[in-house]
């Protein structure tokens, strides 16, 4: 089967939230469920809220919808979502 490169976008639900240590569980919840984390960005979004895109990449059989219900119920994550989705054959 083909790989998937899936971007995810987690909103933080304040400016201060430790985006580290959200990072760090968000990229845990995804290696469990089979996925490895390729790249990882922060990016501004307004009045010093953040945003945590991680690009993942996973067996494309996995899906994305288990994935994107485990980082939406991570603690200080007021949303998260795909925003992104390639199949990467090879």
């Amino acid at each position: 089967m083909a790989e998937a490169i899936i971007t995810f976008k987690l909103m933080m639900e304040s400016p201060d939230t430790d985006i580290e240590a959200v990072k760090a569980k968000a990229k845990d919840v995804l290696t469990k469920l089979g996925a490895e984390v390729g790249k990882e960005e922060i990016e501004p979004v307004a009045f010093g809220l953040k945003a945590l895109k991680l690009v993942v990449v996973a067996n494309e059989d996995l899906g994305t919808d288990e994935m994107e219900t485990k980082l939406n119920e991570l603690e200080h994550v007021s949303s998260a979502e795909v925003v992104d989705y390639r199949r990467a054959l090879g």
